[in-house]
């Protein structure tokens, strides 16, 4: 099986806190899905013949699509790739999109898993965020998609931010559950480089970030969902048993896709590609048929240290049969070795040759995969 991934790479403003590839302007937009349709054509083989098991829409705004705009991308993957029958085909959401029309066109559409981006049901949280949507578009989105016949549906929210205080983020969590939905992904805030949240603290303006309010608020979250009924199957996701996100457990587990428009990566297995973070540059490639982007041969340390730092963010944690497998036995025993430290602190624990995070490892896992990198 493997998957392909659209970024759709415009939205209506830019949120404070993000660095993915996007533009306010919607100038290029029907050459966009042009383009998108002509680097799918280009592309056909990469994936050889394996089916395609998911299909993602991210970005940017994916909502900002029409459905028929939607149905055209998504005619042109089944015209050139084998697409599984029972395929997940994901579309991310901005909760003021979801209006009536545009969730009756999408009931016309093959997608059929949405992916909400609440992040607060606070409005001055959201405009903190610089959000396009407000706390009532927030509230209702939700209740308009369960409404129309959607019921696979994950929603996003964001913690450990100066706003959010505790009792803030307790009530959050709580209309969330209300909801009721399969799938739930909850991120601490990032303050990534070129972000105007960074300018902003840089300049004083903005408070920075507290880890210690981060981590009481992700205690509170695993503490929470886990009592309602949700596993934590992934770091910052969490789901009813069978509800699990096809296209990112891929992801982590290795498989292959192919990324499609302005800053979309791949993976074959062997090698990662990615497309230039430029609108009119991807244009122009592809106007010449050419494709715009970038390739890196992956060394077998490279794999070995992207499994370390994927696996143990899941519940399948990082099995050492694999790694010796894959890797040789002398890379099994080295890690094994080095997994010896965090055993006795108690932020991992191995079970029949398989690592996964305790709960106090789970606070640490950018960390502890780091130390576990191979640097030889």
């Amino acid at each position: 099986m493997a998957g392909i991934y659209f970024h759709i790479p415009f939205c209506k403003q830019a949120c404070h806190y993000c660095d993915f590839h996007f533009s306010t302007s919607l100038k290029y937009r029907d050459e966009m899905i042009d383009a998108m349709q002509r680097e799918l054509n280009l592309r056909k083989a990469y994936l050889g013949n394996e089916p395609v098991e998911t299909i993602y829409f991210g970005g940017g705004t994916p909502s900002l699509l029409a459905p028929d705009e939607i149905r055209r991308l998504l005619g042109t993957v089944t015209d050139l790739f084998p697409v599984y029958a029972g395929a997940e085909i994901t579309l991310e959401a901005n909760p003021d999109d979801l209006h009536a029309g545009f969730i009756a066109g999408l009931r016309d559409t093959p997608v059929n898993r949405l992916s909400v981006g609440i992040q607060s049901f606070f409005e001055e949280d959201l405009r903190w965020m610089n959000r396009a949507h407000g706390a009532a578009d927030a509230e209702t989105a939700i209740k308009r998609l369960q409404d129309a016949g959607f019921d696979n549906i994950t929603a996003d929210l964001i913690y450990g931010y100066p706003l959010l205080t505790n009792e803030k983020w307790q009530r959050n969590v709580a209309k969330m559950l209300a909801f009721n939905v399969p799938h739930i992904s909850a991120y601490s805030m990032t303050v990534e480089p070129q972000t105007a949240l960074a300018a902003l603290i840089r300049k004083g303006k903005q408070r920075p970030m507290d880890e210690q309010q981060s981590a009481v608020q992700f205690e509170y979250l695993m503490d929470t969902l886990g009592q309602a009924g949700y596993i934590q199957y992934e770091i910052s996701n969490f789901a009813r048993e069978g509800c699990y996100a096809r296209h990112n457990s891929n992801y982590w587990k290795g498989v292959s896709y192919l990324g499609i428009g302005p800053s979309a990566h791949s993976f074959d297995g062997g090698t990662r590609q990615w497309n230039v973070s430029n609108n009119v540059k991807y244009l122009r490639a592809l106007q010449d048929d050419k494709l715009p982007g970038e390739r890196e041969f992956l060394t077998a340390r490279d794999r070995l240290n992207e499994y370390i730092m994927t696996s143990l963010r899941t519940v399948w944690g990082l099995d050492l049969r694999i790694v010796e497998a894959e890797f040789g036995r002398e890379r099994r025993l080295a890690l094994a070795e080095a997994l010896q430290a965090f055993l006795l602190s108690g932020d991992v624990q191995v079970r029949e040759e398989v690592a996964t995070l305790t709960r106090s490892g789970k606070l640490l896992a950018d960390h502890l995969a780091s130390e576990l990198f191979f640097t030889d």
